[in-house]
């Protein structure tokens, strides 16, 4: 099984290099690759998870509108992207249901942040999908947290997959850096350890984010636009080719609730 999620946000990242981009063009990038995004899925038949920030879901009605009406999950990724208080999970939460009129089960923190499982579990998500089981410069250090999903207070959590050997992460930088045919070998070598594939993407990885004001590094936006539309397009096919089955995480992780009840 391979689940596919995407986090829509405000396209932020140059802000880390001290690159220039205003709210309105963070927005705009976004909803080009979102686009690109849902044209993808709906050629190919599959659906997936989509995680929101509200500051990109209520400028962007209609193309969340959109996933929901084509049978992809809504998920929660706080209320901003480079601004979090405790209080948005559940703030979040609330409002996109409110304004999508649909069930918010999961949460994804923005950069795969750490966060109390405590106020997790209060929020009332029954999952939790912020864990890279692996080791990054900077950002997390998880190397020996369980690649299977597991239990934390009353919400599930639900690691993102990596390497069977070195736990190398199977995020979107590596499907944009490594050959795909290295990336489909490791994806395989995981599906046959663990039994799914839980990888993650942006929608900004969609569109063209190679402008130089943006002072990215070159390894960010390498095979973006309309490389990534083809490498990815390549890997749904190739899933499908193999006999891989697409699912949301929501009905993934029901089914697997009700196979672990014991």
């Amino acid at each position: 099984m391979i689940l596919l999620s995407f986090d829509i946000e405000e396209f932020d990242m140059p802000l880390e290099y001290n690159g220039e981009i205003p709210l309105d063009e963070q927005l705009a990038v976004s909803r080009k690759g979102l686009q690109n995004i849902l044209r993808i899925l709906k050629e190919n038949d599959i659906k997936a998870t989509f995680f929101s920030t509200v500051v990109f879901a209520e400028n962007n009605k209609d193309l969340v509108q959109q996933l929901l009406s084509e049978g992809h999950e809504l998920a929660s990724h706080t209320w901003f992207h480079s601004d979090f208080k405790e209080e948005h999970l559940a703030t979040s939460k609330q409002e996109l249901e409110k304004l999508f009129d649909t069930k918010v089960i999961g949460l994804r923190m923005p950069r795969m942040m750490a966060v109390s499982e405590d106020a997790v579990s209060n929020a009332g998500y029954f999952y939790n999908s912020s864990i890279n089981p692996t080791y990054l410069p900077g950002r997390y250090n998880n190397f020996t947290v369980s690649r299977q999903p597991f239990w934390q207070k009353k919400s599930l959590q639900f690691p993102a997959s990596v390497s069977t050997i070195f736990r190398i992460p199977l995020f979107w930088l590596s499907f944009h850096n490594f050959p795909l045919s290295v990336y489909k070998l490791l994806s395989k070598l995981s599906i046959n350890s663990t039994g799914f594939l839980n990888i993650y993407f942006h929608p900004w990885e969609f569109a063209d984010i190679s402008n130089p004001k943006y002072k990215l590094p070159g390894f960010t936006f390498k095979n973006t636009a309309e490389a990534m539309e083809s490498r990815f397009d390549d890997f749904i096919k190739w899933a499908k080719k193999n006999n891989y089955q697409f699912s949301t995480i929501r009905e993934f992780l029901e089914d697997w609730t009700q196979k672990n009840k014991n």
